[in-house]
């Protein structure tokens, strides 16, 4: 198993070298450096729910426009800044365009309520026929006898539970008039259901329902025309809502653009603050920490090499071979090796512990297998060696 120098481990940077403080008890210096950490403690803490309030908006807007560009392909038409332009002007007509929405609900109740005013000539014609009394009220099961009624008829209807329906106004009644249709046919189909051919009640609703097909057929293209027509302006309306919503997720994606700069400043604030306060690394962990930078897997050392690029613009992090001078890297950089050093040597620590336990274990299996099928094979010759007749 390789061997790992974990001694860097045990000198973990604390937020008090960091910031220069002393560990003596009731050292003046101390109580008074103690403000600035416990500050510093809580503009962390705060960044950190910020950010995670910024991520979670932004995972919001994210999600929104990968919907976006699934339903939608892009037409290659402008640039993003005349999408920008264009999000904003829709974002600007957002009470526009619920008035419009409003507008065309109301104008497609009216136009349904018109429908049903015209169907409801049509039930009253029915009405009138001389073969229509049988319809017009609730069948009277138990005045007629009639016992086996609710076992051959599901659904029960007749005229006047179906005016009924058409006169309430609390939003339970009908919705369209397909539905008052359905409803009709049912009352004539119900009694050519319980009643036999050649009665009376069969041949009266075979009649009225013939005729109520022929009035209908007259009516059903403007219901069509309707349906037609609210589909229309449904697609219109998620249209508009959709626009809407891409505008007012530009919007949130601009905030959360503010947003995040913000915090880097602040952060920057804070970085600068904590260089400033960094006591000078010895040489002794100096040289920990150039045995750990050593021992660091090759995506970690590409990290540690990235951050010794950062200050010295002449590094070059991507060279085959590189010479890491520790005591011309500054402070803050040395204290950000050492951690990512003591982080990646926790990882390689434990991922080498586990394979080692993985590999005792595999070990004692075959072990163990191995006494097995040398025991089995003694039983099977001591077996084959007893005399049978002893």
């Amino acid at each position: 198993m390789e061997h790992l120098d974990v001694s860097i481990l045990n000198t973990a940077p604390d937020i008090r070298d960091c910031l220069g403080m002393s560990d003596a008890v009731g050292d003046v210096n101390t109580v008074q450096q103690s403000a600035p950490t416990f500050n510093f403690k809580d503009h962390v803490d705060g960044i950190v729910s910020q950010v995670d309030e910024i991520e979670e908006k932004l995972n919001g807007v994210t999600q929104f426009y990968s919907s976006l560009t699934k339903k939608q392909p892009n037409n290659g038409k402008g640039g993003s800044a005349g999408k920008e332009r264009e999000r904003e002007k829709q974002f600007l007509s957002f009470k526009r365009q619920q008035q419009e929405a409003a507008k065309r609900e109301s104008s497609s109740a009216k136009r349904m309520q018109e429908l049903m005013r015209q169907f409801s000539t049509i039930l009253r014609q029915l009405a009138q026929h001389k073969w229509a009394w049988p319809f017009m009220q609730p069948v009277d099961v138990k005045g007629l006898e009639l016992h086996d009624y609710y076992e051959v008829i599901d659904k029960p209807m007749d005229f006047s539970t179906i005016r009924n329906n058409m006169e309430l106004k609390d939003g339970t009644g009908y919705k369209n008039v397909r539905e008052i249709c359905a409803d009709v046919r049912l009352v004539f189909k119900n009694a050519m259901t319980y009643n036999e051919e050649k009665s009376d009640v069969h041949v009266m609703a075979k009649t009225l329902l013939a005729k109520f097909e022929e009035k209908w057929l007259q009516l059903l293209p403007k219901v069509v025309e309707e349906e037609t027509k609210r589909k229309e302006e449904e697609a219109e309306a998620h249209r508009d809502m959709q626009l809407v919503q891409e505008a007012a997720n530009a919007k949130l994606a601009r905030d959360i653009s503010n947003e995040l700069y913000e915090v880097d400043m602040h952060l920057d604030e804070l970085r600068e603050m904590v260089v400033q306060k960094c006591r000078k690394m010895s040489a002794e962990e100096k040289k920990k920490l150039g045995t750990g930078l050593s021992q660091l897997s090759p995506e970690d050392l590409d990290k540690a090499l990235d951050i010794i690029a950062q200050k010295n613009p002449n590094f070059e992090a991507t060279a085959a071979e590189v010479d890491i001078d520790m005591d011309a890297q500054p402070e803050s950089t040395l204290w950000r090796l050492k951690i990512l050093v003591k982080e990646g040597l926790e990882v390689k620590a434990k991922s080498s512990a586990t394979k080692a336990a993985n590999d005792n274990s595999k070990r004692k299996r075959e072990i163990c297998d191995a006494l097995a099928k040398t025991a089995k094979k003694r039983s099977k010759k001591t077996s084959s060696n007893v005399d049978p007749l002893s």
